[in-house]
């Protein structure tokens, strides 16, 4: 990789939202979860990916359905990105219907070279601000990579038994679940709702659950287990999964906390620390 995007660092921009109800009880809906939220109550985690959308028009996406590149991320030359995982400190609670405010700024870009090829990493950095000030510090990796070989990524095998952590819950990632996330997070990406691209162009074996999406069940189940607001949560993904398969969500207590992972048929999907 000879491009040098080392300009990019430190680029800036600030969005603004308020954390209107309707979005995040809509996502609990999709969920199973019963109960309206109001004005007023506490977002819950991870919620706040369902706001800020940067809604462009046709001219402005690229093929795969995410904002073409060069706006505010670099425009990294390789076909594939994908959000890799994240870390965040939680320092006060954000509220529906207030008016908060983002700011991201891009870190670093790493570019590294091995057996898989070419990889760009991009760690971008938000701070959202509600009313009474910081709220949320998160950092975000994002990776580019080449193409994939059609038949290079498996798919996992039918679901088995469930799995023996002592915290568990499942969810089933239908094709409608992953169509009401994306719509719900204004995430265009069409490996998650279009299968002849996600086969065709991507070379996945089917639809493809989003990072985020189990992030937040993972935070979720972490709150509930630990009884507890959390004071951090890091999130890693390992490899993809899939919609048509039940996705596990588990943990077990770990030092100063937990430590929380997805799994389809036996195999971890995503990892994740809840402190």
């Amino acid at each position: 990789m000879s491009e040098d995007f080392s300009s990019w660092v430190g680029r800036s921009e600030q969005l603004v939202d308020n954390l209107e109800p309707t979005r995040s009880n809509a996502l609990r809906a999709a969920l199973g979860q019963g109960g309206a939220l109001t004005a007023g109550d506490d977002l819950p985690l991870l919620h706040h990916w369902l706001y800020f959308w940067n809604v462009l028009p046709p001219a402005g996406l690229g093929p795969d359905g995410h904002p073409a590149k060069g706006g505010f991320l670099p425009p990294v030359p390789l076909p594939r990105r994908m959000w890799a995982g994240g870390r965040l400190k939680f320092l006060a609670p954000l509220h529906l219907g207030e008016s908060v405010t983002k700011t991201s700024t891009i870190l670093s870009v790493t570019a590294k070279s091995g057996r898989s090829g070419d990889l760009v990493f991009v760690t971008v950095e938000h701070r959202l601000s509600g009313e009474a000030g910081l709220a949320i510090v998160e950092e975000q990796d994002l990776v580019y990579k080449g193409e994939s070989a059609p038949g290079s990524i498996p798919a996992p095998a039918p679901s088995g038994p469930g799995p023996t952590a002592q915290w568990q819950a499942s969810v089933m990632p239908d094709p409608v679940l992953l169509f009401r996330y994306s719509a719900l997070t204004m995430n265009g990406h069409r490996i998650h709702y279009d299968l002849p691209y996600a086969q065709g162009e991507e070379a996945y074996p089917g639809l493809v659950v989003h990072g985020p999406l189990q992030a937040t069940l993972l935070a979720d189940l972490a709150l509930k287990s630990l009884g507890r607001p959390l004071a951090r949560f890091d999130f890693r993904g390992a490899v993809p999964a899939f919609a048509g398969v039940r996705l596990d969500v588990c943990g077990e207590p770990a030092e100063g906390g937990g430590s929380f992972w997805t799994e389809q048929s036996g195999g971890k999907n995503m990892t994740a620390t809840a402190a």
